[in-house]
């Protein structure tokens, strides 16, 4: 399980170098789900089940989901047409998709090894030892953060309607009249 811990590991800090260096924000985003998944393979590798698949299905499943949202929202234009034509070009996803593959390889690897049970030192992580810290000392911050993404979502939108408002979403050659 060390090996597993340390390749994804290492591919969590590749994406997520490629995250903060990007400058296109879908890319970013393709990066950064696979930095995620990296993430909750090393909770898997340390004994986490629990937190490996909250890391997938909160962060990886619905942040990211609200994120294409956003981007996909603000992107308005003609403009879109030829960045999507440009998304599919193997610069676009070959980087993620190599990430992607090598995690998926120490994975098959650990699973064909078959001591996919022993985990590296540590405590079980339980869902009610979660729901407790959550829940109890950090109720403030898990509270604050929920608003936090509240208010970023509000802005997104008002941000949107801004634009489309102006005029940056409506097709090429209408009369913005």
């Amino acid at each position: 399980m060390e090996i597993a811990f340390y390749l994804s590991g290492l591919v969590a800090i590749l994406a997520t170098l490629r995250v903060i260096t990007h400058t296109h924000p879908v890319h970013a985003l393709l990066y950064l789900i696979v930095s995620l998944i990296a993430v909750a393979m090393v909770f898997f590798a340390l004994g986490a089940p629990f937190a490996g698949a909250l890391e997938i299905i909160v962060y990886a499943g619905a942040i990211m989901v609200l994120f294409v949202f956003v981007v996909m929202m603000l992107n308005l234009g003609g403009a879109a047409v030829a960045q999507e034509r440009a998304w599919l070009r193997p610069s676009t996803w070959l980087g993620p998709a190599l990430l992607a593959g090598l995690l998926l390889g120490v994975l098959a690897f650990e699973l064909w090894r078959g001591d996919g049970g022993r985990t590296i030192a540590g405590e079980l992580l339980t869902a009610k030892a979660v729901g407790m810290t959550l829940f109890g000392p950090w109720l403030i911050a898990v509270e604050l953060a929920a608003l936090l993404l509240l208010a970023a979502l509000v802005t997104a939108s008002h941000v949107g309607r801004l634009a489309s408002r102006d005029g940056a979403g409506s097709p090429p050659g209408e009369d913005r009249s």
